[in-house]
């Protein structure tokens, strides 16, 4: 396989989408000697089937506001690759979705759920809306017009959306409720679910509880001790970062930063129980803005226009969203002290940082690792809803340390360099790929 020109026939034809093209050669660059090593790969040609999307759905939405004005949106779900399973991926309702953003979610997916070692594909959707400002009443009828196109594509053994960013569990109700209205079926079509219809019990910590785990892991393969005492800084504080802090907290981190768009607050007593409770009235507020969680706790300082990265910290956790972290972001954080960085957020960090982290040696892990505790919960939901009963929270944590253990053993299995060090990006890719690619060649490559 020759990186250099798949990745010119990508881009004559898919130029204008970069994210896409930056996830693609991001897993091809990984995956290229593993991939000679089998010519039956290269003779099926599954790189370039797995590149290219199953299908791509796109559709109008149109929906009526509160004013009684008629408005339109363009709706997507992208396909991947279901070689091991049903699609399986969120819906993203933000004003930056477009194709591109879809795509290098959807094909970070396949290799995300494959990791996970449970039985799904790889998918992403969502639509252009956005809910920031919206009543109940515009977000339901919303949903219920997306829904009228998506169910067409989804189902239970078919493609399962879960959330994303701007689909929470409010989102997830109306669009099941919508896809039971059409269809006569209650199926477990959606996870995310409301624990009184369908919901499995810590889905939606989750992602950011999952993420900690695996920084548990990185920390004890590299013999630098548990959380106890760590220095973390978060970006964001959505769902994501709220699991993270959580989890960081009650294994006696401390998370001495958080961030918005409006700066970063530096906290350098961490957090407590009423802090936590905080960040979900924040972020329930819509108005995307930290500053008043210093107006609140006097220990906290609001520093505006910085990053977290701007504050020294032991493990760095970004938990926004893609490219968030720059080679700059990262080149403060090593001379500030940082020695481990997990992205949390999907390709949260640029090439850049990637390589500045990695040529400083300093511990690295990609978020189709770190963030893989999110589907994995999806995918024991999907159990649940199947079986048609419910695990107690314990046991469904239990199999989400297990999911996040299986996951790093892979990653150290095949991204140990000859010096030592573990390079996880090539480690999760690999092993998500090998996994894949063996399905498709045994199935015909279709």
């Amino acid at each position: 396989m020759k990186t250099s020109e798949i990745m010119a026939k990508l881009q004559a034809k898919y130029g204008h989408e970069p994210e896409y093209l930056q996830a693609v050669q991001e897993v091809l660059e990984s995956i290229e000697e593993v991939y000679d090593q089998h010519p039956e790969f290269e003779k099926a040609k599954i790189v370039e089937r797995l590149v290219e999307p199953d299908r791509m759905i796109s559709f109008r939405v149109t929906w009526t506001d509160d004013k009684g004005e008629v408005q339109n949106n363009t709706g997507y779900r992208v396909q991947f690759n279901n070689a091991i399973g049903p699609y399986k991926g969120g819906l993203r309702f933000h004003p930056s979705v477009n194709p591109s953003i879809l795509k290098f979610l959807g094909f970070e997916q396949i290799f995300k759920n494959s990791l996970t070692t449970l039985p799904m594909g790889g998918a992403k959707g969502g639509s252009d809306f956005n809910p920031k400002g919206k009543s109940d009443g515009e977000i339901m009828r919303f949903c219920q017009a997306f829904m009228l196109e998506l169910y067409k594509v989804v189902g239970p053994d078919m493609d399962v959306p879960a959330g994303d960013i701007g689909v929470g569990a409010r989102e997830v109700g109306y669009l099941n409720g919508m896809y039971k209205k059409l269809t006569h079926l209650h199926n477990g079509v959606m996870t995310g679910k409301g624990l009184p219809f369908g919901g499995s019990l810590v889905r939606p910590e989750a992602t950011g509880f999952g993420a900690v785990y695996f920084v548990q892991h990185m920390l004890q393969q590299h013999q630098k001790g548990d959380m106890a005492g760590k220095k973390v800084a978060v970006s964001g504080f959505g769902n994501v970062a709220w699991g993270a802090c959580t989890k960081a907290t009650q294994l006696g981190a401390k998370v001495v930063a958080i961030s918005g768009p409006d700066g970063v607050i530096y906290n350098p007593e961490g957090m407590t129980q009423e802090k936590l409770d905080y960040l979900l009235e924040l972020r329930a507020s819509n108005n995307d803005v930290v500053a008043p969680f210093a107006e609140k706790f006097p220990d906290a300082k609001f520093i505006p226009g910085k990053k977290s990265w701007s504050v020294p910290c032991d493990i760095a956790m970004p938990c926004a969203f893609q490219n968030e972290m720059s080679r700059e972001d990262a080149e403060m954080l090593i001379k500030n002290g940082t020695w481990m960085c997990a992205e949390v957020s999907n390709m949260g960090c640029q090439p850049g940082a990637i390589a500045a982290f990695q040529e400083a040696r300093i511990i690295f892990a990609p978020g189709k690792a770190v963030n893989a505790g999110g589907v994995s919960c999806s995918g024991l939901e999907m159990t649940q809803n199947a079986m048609h009963i419910n695990w107690a929270a314990k046991e469904v944590d239990e199999k989400l340390h297990m999911i996040m253990s299986s996951i790093h053993e892979a990653c150290v299995k095949y991204g140990k360099e000859p010096d030592g060090y573990i390079n996880y990006v090539k480690g999760a890719n690999i092993a998500g790929f090998m996994k894949v690619a063996q399905a498709m060649l045994a199935q015909g490559a279709i």
